[in-house]
């Protein structure tokens, strides 16, 4: 089973253009195509008795293409003006983001060569295809290692290239398996493989576990199962973390679904898109697309969907504090079950980052303690405070105390200043490995 995304964009699956309006405008503009709207609605409405994915819907899709044909509404001589019309129809009924039809003569063309029964999950990813996915490697956009050796790995789409694929994946799970803690960033992903989030998903379950079923044209299909034998292993019981928000969509909310149904970790952000639907092109009489949503997903671990509803996170936060609320929940997590200098680092890491979301009060205006101190020079850089030991590079300190900073990309290294009524008059510069410089206010 193949399905291809743009790798980007909330509700990708939807693919209906933004822009499909303009696109039907420059088209008409450039051919002037005689319209036959009857032709053209006679089709919609095949197409949809056919394959639409909730039967007890298509009499009433049906019913108000017939009405509109019947009142006239559609007796215009605009390709763009017709698709608009029946995409309004089509949404009072259904209000499904993932049926809509524009007018594109090319690829309606290139859908009708398609051999008679073969749909858009039938053929192998093209080697254009593949080449896309390659330049976004397979929709994994970045790996890296946070403080407290937590994983991070952002995704940006479900791209199923087969070996390639898996090639890809196999490494990132390696690199994430190596870490004490994971996130995973959902937050820009729209979409994309049912395939690739089985492959994706068996690292934190059982093998053989049943995880989705899809209903495709209104009949029950398989289940499907998670994967044994990968070849990066488990990842089952590390802390797990997903960032989510509302452009998180369609495949990417099935592996959401899958983490918060099987309680593998916790959600972290807003309410993701509800885009549950699976789409599917179709050539339509006149040159046109229509984009029709012909199957639903099942949860095995809830007996839902998410259409509509989407998911919500266990842990609420802005998507753009996302990240930063998941590292800190995670810190506290390691913490709780650290002992020595491991526990003073990781709380140390999470108390930086917490400042940083929630600022801590000082007990100076932070110009108060702008200043050199001996070599050691603080200066104030638009609302932060900044250290720099002369000739040495700068950093960023954080408030974690009236009048203690801590740096921001060293949290165990901290400043602390001595106080005299409206000045601070000594610096204390404390290591990370707890020695310490002490330096008055120069005159």
């Amino acid at each position: 089973m193949k399905i291809m995304t743009a790798l980007a964009g909330a509700a990708a699956l939807a693919l209906i253009p933004a822009n499909a309006g303009a696109q039907a405008q420059e088209a008409t503009t450039a051919t002037q195509p005689s319209i036959d709207a009857k032709a053209v609605v006679a089709d919609v409405r095949r197409i949809l008795n056919e394959n639409y994915v909730l039967p007890e819907l298509r009499p009433q899709l049906d019913a108000a293409l017939a009405k509109g044909l019947d009142d006239g509404r559609y007796d215009v001589t605009d390709a763009g003006a017709l698709a608009e019309r029946i995409n309004s129809d089509l949404e009072a009924v259904a209000h499904d983001h993932h049926l809509g039809m524009h007018f594109d003569p090319k690829q309606s063309a290139e859908l009708a060569a398609r051999p008679a029964g073969a749909g858009a999950d039938d053929a192998p990813p093209s080697a254009e295809e593949i080449r896309f996915a390659d330049r976004l490697n397979h929709g994994i956009l970045q790996l890296k290692v946070l403080p407290g050796n937590i994983r991070y790995m952002e995704t940006i789409g479900f791209f199923w290239g087969g070996d390639k694929t898996k090639e890809v994946y196999d490494n990132a799970m390696r690199f994430l398996k190596g870490g004490d803690a994971i996130i995973i960033d959902m937050r820009k992903n729209g979409g994309g493989s049912p395939d690739a989030v089985q492959y994706m998903i068996s690292h934190f379950l059982q093998p053989n576990t049943p995880i989705v079923t899809f209903y495709m044209r209104g009949q029950k299909g398989d289940t499907w199962k998670s994967l044994g034998s990968l070849p990066a292993g488990s990842l089952a019981g590390k802390p797990l973390y997903v960032l989510t928000g509302g452009r998180s969509a369609s495949a990417a909310e099935e592996f959401i679904g899958h983490v918060n149904g099987f309680k593998l970790g916790e959600l972290v952000g807003e309410n993701t898109a509800g885009a549950g639907y699976r789409n599917e092109f179709f050539p339509v009489a006149g040159g046109y697309v229509i984009s029709v949503s012909v199957g639903r997903a099942v949860l095995a671990s809830t007996g839902k969907d998410w259409e509509k509803v989407g998911i919500a996170p266990t842990i609420k936060a802005s998507q753009d504090n996302a990240l930063e609320v998941a590292q800190v929940n995670a810190l506290r997590k390691l913490a709780a079950k650290a002992a020595g200098p491991d526990k003073t680092m990781l709380e140390g890491s999470a108390q930086v980052l917490e400042a940083q979301l929630t600022p801590v009060s000082t007990a100076l205006p932070l110009p108060q303690y702008v200043g050199v101190y001996g070599v050691r020079h603080i200066t104030n850089d638009d609302g932060a405070l900044i250290f720099q030991r002369e000739g040495g590079p700068k950093g960023k300190l954080v408030a974690v105390g009236p009048n203690e900073f801590a740096f921001a990309e060293d949290p165990m290294q901290r400043v602390k200043f001595k106080v005299a009524g409206n000045n601070a008059t000594e610096l204390e510069l404390i290591r990370g490995d707890g020695s310490r410089v002490v330096a008055a206010r120069n005159p």
